[in-house]
């Protein structure tokens, strides 16, 4: 079942992103406003278009999260065995099960060694400068 409704959502998914899906939903509202002097702009007419899309959209938000928390997960595992196969810190690895505020702790911890190694090459470079003007 869930590999049927996987494979459901995805392909829904990306028909309803699709360019003619948008323009399909374009023409059938251009429809409806045309179509509202025929029927006298009644509580009805308009009682059609706004029941049609709230269904669609009540529908749809359960389709793209499922096809988002697909792609989440796939991505995570992809940057998790990523960071497993090479010199990275596996302390990064399945960070998204993380809360606020351990994630947040973990942001701070990296700017400060962002800083520190813009630090160290910042001096790096000055030595470096320093040295060649010597020898010239």
């Amino acid at each position: 079942m869930d590999h049927l409704f996987a494979k459901f959502a995805t392909v829904i998914s990306h028909a309803t992103g699709s360019p003619i899906t948008f323009i399909i939903c374009v023409a059938a509202v251009l429809l409806w406003a045309i179509s509202g002097p025929f029927f006298g702009f009644s509580e009805t007419w308009q009682l059609v278009i706004n029941t049609g899309t709230t269904i669609i959209t009540f529908l749809m938000v359960f389709l793209i999260q499922n096809t988002q928390n697909r792609d989440s997960a796939a991505l995570q595992t992809k940057l998790d065995e990523i960071i497993r196969s090479s010199d990275a810190k596996d302390q990064f690895m399945g960070i998204e099960t993380m809360t606020d505020s351990e994630l947040e702790a973990l942001h701070e911890k990296c700017e400060k060694e962002a800083r520190r190694s813009q630090m160290m090459l910042e001096k790096t470079h000055a030595e470096r400068r320093t040295r060649k003007s010597r020898k010239n």
